[in-house]
């Protein structure tokens, strides 16, 4: 059965938001009737709903994505200014999508960047790297815990990822376009990576506070989300690591590899804390928002390879659904670390606690378009608005708890803009790897790759 609450007709929209701060609506009177809307339609209005999160929905003097925005306007944490370093780097790679759709003008969008990188200059940062969080209207460090305080390495190569994109499609533009991305690469150029050694270790650590120094003791290593980071530290001009920080540290001396299946999937590589399984399906895509999977293929795996078994692993999950949870099939599938029934968990096989992440199949659209597109089908068509709204897709679901939060989170909405448009395009692939800095930081460390 259709939600027939959410109608036959839907009402596409968006904003606008000019370059003085103000929001001024441009609403298209697009009309579309959901039994007879293509998928490329279908695609393209998915992704304008979800841009907005990052546009109309973005903290006003920074122009960053906000952490979460609960469309209930309930905050227990009153974090509502909390802005995202990691999140918004997704934001600011969805910005360059919705230039490209003309959901917003090139000019727009440059004026947005611009206000993002000056912010981005002037806030908090810790030998070259910003903290998780951000308070929006003061750019001052927002713990993400007590000892949290500081620099984080990961959602800084998350906003690094993106800052290369940035500098790659405006670099040839006019004088405005090239000053911004001459900002963009000075930024990403001031992370030092070598400090995030922990005294020329070869390992990279997640964190260094100036009041709690190494405390909080996380060297990054085995496989997770975290593969950007180190391609960007090797890639890195300025403050470049050798490469056996990433062959010693992430790759364990080759330990990462695993020679597990899971329903008949290779699973590639040994995923921290999921032996013999998958790890939440997010670390098939953080990494991947600029980093092209195909063709990617180092001494441990093949990185396309990993990341479409990793999906098929979920979707062959959901359809045996061990554990009997309602609504699970071959057209609802996915599970990522996102909102759950209590509080917030990283959902996967090994962790199923009957919640759906849409952001799980839709950012793996590049992946398993087919399979992906049935997911997106019965989340517009059958659920409706119990689980779209304004800015896309909600963060999370249970059928089984009848549980549907009118809840976003900029992690998991910034994905699906991006990983939808490669997978249509490949634009922000195509621009990250033309940097020849990443070249040359993935030959050296022994990559192939398509250029």
């Amino acid at each position: 059965m259709r939600n027939t609450h959410f109608g036959i007709l839907f009402l596409a929209f968006f904003f606008v938001f000019n370059a003085c701060g103000e929001n001024k609506r441009s609403s298209s009177s697009e009309v579309t009737s959901k039994d007879s809307i293509s998928d490329d339609s279908l695609l393209t209005l998915v992704q304008k709903q979800t841009f907005n999160y990052f546009w109309d929905g973005a903290e006003p003097v920074s122009g960053l994505a906000r952490e979460r925005i609960h469309i209930d306007g309930d905050y227990p944490e009153n974090d509502q200014d909390v802005v995202t370093t990691g999140g918004s780097g997704f934001g600011v790679m969805a910005i360059l999508v919705g230039i490209e759709r003309k959901f917003i003008t090139r000019e727009q969008g440059a004026e947005r960047l611009s206000r993002i990188v000056n912010y981005l200059e002037k806030a908090d940062r810790f030998h070259g790297a910003w903290p998780h969080w951000l308070h929006g209207p003061t750019g001052k460090v927002k713990p993400f815990g007590k000892k949290d305080n500081g620099g984080d390495l990961v959602e800084s190569a998350f906003m690094a990822q993106s800052l290369i994109c940035v500098r790659q499609y405006f670099k040839d533009g006019n004088e405005q376009e090239r000053k911004l991305a001459q900002k963009a690469d000075a930024l990403w150029k001031g992370i030092d990576w070598n400090w995030y050694r922990k005294g020329n270790q070869n390992v990279l650590y997640w964190h260094w506070s100036p009041q709690y120094n190494w405390e909080m003791n996380f060297p990054v290593s085995g496989y997770n989300e975290c593969l950007i980071m180190y391609v960007l530290a090797a890639s890195s001009p300025t403050h470049g690591v050798p490469a056996e920080v990433y062959h010693q540290g992430w790759a364990k001396s080759g330990a990462i590899k695993s020679d597990a299946e899971q329903f008949g999937y290779k699973v590639v590589l040994s995923h921290n804390g999921a032996p013999g399984s998958v790890g939440p399906l997010f670390w098939a895509h953080y990494s991947y928002l600029g980093l092209n999977p195909k063709g990617l293929k180092d001494r441990y795996a093949d990185y396309w390879l990993l990341n479409k078994n990793h999906t098929l692993i979920n979707r062959e999950y959901a359809i045996k659904n061990p554990k009997g949870f309602k609504g699970y099939g071959e057209n609802a599938w996915g599970f990522t670390s996102s909102y759950s029934v209590n509080g917030y968990a990283g959902h996967s096989p090994n962790d199923d606690r009957g919640v759906i992440s849409p952001t799980a199949a839709l950012s793996s659209y590049p992946y398993t378009p087919e399979y992906s597109m049935q997911v997106i089908r019965h989340l517009y068509e059958d659920l409706g608005d119990k689980i779209f709204g304004m800015y896309g897709f909600y963060d999370a679901y249970s059928e089984t708890d009848n549980w549907y939060p009118q809840r976003y989170l900029a992690i998991d909405q910034g994905p699906e803009v991006v990983m939808i448009e490669n997978g249509r395009s490949g634009l922000l692939w195509k621009l990250f790897m033309s940097s020849s800095e990443v070249q040359s930081g993935l030959k050296k460390l022994g990559f192939e790759f398509d250029h």
